[in-house]
């Protein structure tokens, strides 16, 4: 299982809809909305 970086949501990779590329990395997302508001400023959810 893969954590989605928007809202922090388990996501099964092999059943994922939505995923991006970014830095060379596919992060996986439970939603077209957490997607695009990851798309928009990825650095946002990757700093921590």
């Amino acid at each position: 299982m893969a954590i989605d970086p928007v809202c922090h949501m388990n996501v099964n990779e092999k059943a994922a809809k939505y995923t991006s590329q970014y830095g060379g990395v596919t992060y996986y997302f439970c939603s077209k909305m957490c997607k695009d508001s990851f798309d928009k400023d990825p650095e946002k959810y990757l700093r921590k």
